[in-house]
């Protein structure tokens, strides 16, 4: 096993890891920054109101998302594990 194919495998599988990771932390972004903004104009600095649509909005990006970080995981996968036969 050659040192450029262990090198390229990890960067391929980090950058699999942002973007399936990308749509949750750009939703609960959106969502936090919305919430901030609503609470500094009305003044009102409950911690629960920032923890919950952040919840919710995570929790429906993965929702949304699920089916393309699924196919994006099964393709690298597949890809790894088809690999190993090229590797003996």
């Amino acid at each position: 096993m050659e040192f450029s194919y262990v090198l390229s495998l990890g960067r391929e599988a980090i950058l699999l890891a942002l973007l399936v990771s990308s749509p949750m932390l750009a939703f609960g972004l959106i969502v936090g920054l919305t919430v901030s903004i609503l609470q500094a104009v009305t003044q009102i600095h409950e911690m629960t109101l920032t923890f919950i649509p952040k919840i919710v909005s995570v929790a429906l990006a993965l929702l949304i998302f699920l089916p393309w970080m699924f196919n994006l995981l099964l393709d690298f996968t597949t890809r790894l594990i088809t690999g190993i036969s090229t590797l003996g």
